[in-house]
């Protein structure tokens, strides 16, 4: 702790007039603020190993600190302004995910400050996707949790909004996070919102000030064969094309770009199924010219900040008219990546409402009939 001692300390060995103790005296004064930030505090090492994304069934259990809530979110959130506290986390799981079995056992779990910074300024509420409770929306609408995850694009569980009761957006949420995001991560977002910095920027740059990309360091992106080469012209608007198109929103030293290039891209399954898209990468913190779907000249580093890319790697998937379908902006292992790339190439964003259910009908035609079943 920094205190007048340590500053009387620090006089007695350097004269105030030099320019040691100046720069002594401007480190001791932002020590504090550095060991405060979420990415300079105590985090122990997170293995995507952990993670199973293979069907199974789990029958995940709930923290007995969560909620015992009536599903009326906005009601919810005045309990939380009453009891002091920032807001709440509206949790969408399924029993059976392997992601959300991460999110409970690790975030919620053994990252004991998480749980207790968590507990400390916002009440989470559970919903189950595939439930049938009813749930009062902020806006008073009653639906059932399966048709609630609808109305608010559940892509992947787990999915947490965050709803703060000062935020001026409000009733829309103030932070969203689809999927699992490492401790690291999460407790970075937790700070951004507890510590009013959604006011003034972005969970990107929040992020970036936290943990700047080296200026000098001269650790590359990985590189695949299948990656177009400049010029990166991904025009739809006046170009017609006839596959659609992922962008890999990538940067040097990053360690989840790693395990993305040496596990699941390299499964022969994700293989044969880039080979019906357009695919390319891009270095987030790069001035590489581009230009967009849209049709727009803009930088990587441009396009990355004007679509809120704040988690590498992040995958965007566009369909043949550079319209944006789906994006995967957490962890995502083998079964994850397969699937997202299969709902994009077989189109089944035109006929089903999200990816999660077109993987419920998967699920649905696949299971064995009985002799009562037609």
């Amino acid at each position: 702790m920094i205190n007048k001692y340590s500053v009387l300390m620090m006089k007695s060995i350097f004269s105030a007039n030099t320019l040691s103790y100046k720069i002594l005296a401007v480190l001791m004064t932002l020590l504090p603020l550095l060991y405060c930030h979420p990415l300079f505090a105590a985090q122990p090492d997170f293995d995507s190993d952990q993670i199973d994304d293979a069907p199974k069934i789990l029958d995940l259990q709930y923290p007995e600190w969560f909620s015992q809530s009536f599903l009326d979110i906005k009601e919810d959130l005045s309990d939380a302004k009453s009891e002091g506290k920032k807001g709440i986390i509206v949790y969408f799981g399924q029993k059976d995910c392997g992601y959300c079995k991460a999110l409970l056992a690790i975030n919620f779990g053994r990252q004991k400050d998480i749980v207790k910074y968590t507990r400390e300024h916002f009440n989470v509420i559970a919903i189950n996707i595939k439930g049938s409770r009813e749930v009062t929306d902020i806006d008073g609408q009653v639906l059932t949790e399966t048709q609630y995850a609808e109305k608010h694009n559940t892509q992947f569980t787990p999915s947490l909004l965050f709803y703060l009761h000062e935020d001026k957006k409000f009733p829309k949420e103030s932070l969203r996070l689809n999927g699992y995001h490492p401790p690291y991560a999460f407790n970075g977002a937790l700070k951004y919102l507890v510590n009013n910095y959604y006011q003034k920027e972005s969970l990107k740059d929040y992020l970036e000030r936290a943990d700047p990309p080296g200026k000098f360091e001269l650790s590359a992106i990985n590189e695949e064969d299948f990656f177009i080469k400049p010029p990166l012209v991904f025009d739809r608007r006046h170009f017609r094309s006839e596959t659609p198109l992922v962008i890999f929103f990538e940067q040097g030293n990053c360690h989840a770009c790693d395990i993305l290039h040496t596990e699941p891209i390299q499964a022969p399954q994700v293989q044969e199924l880039l080979s019906h898209f357009e695919v390319a990468q891009l270095d987030a913190q790069a001035k590489t010219p581009i230009i967009t779907p849209s049709g727009e000249k803009i930088t990587a580093q441009q396009w990355a900040k004007k679509l809120n890319v704040f988690y590498y790697p992040t995958l965007i998937l566009f369909d043949e008219q550079g319209k944006e379908i789906i994006r995967i902006d957490s962890v995502a292992k083998l079964y994850r990546l397969r699937g997202v790339l299969d709902f994009v190439h077989k189109k089944a964003y035109l006929e089903f409402p999200n990816y999660q259910r077109w993987r419920e009908s998967l699920k649905a035609s696949s299971k064995p009939k009985t002799v009562t079943e037609k």
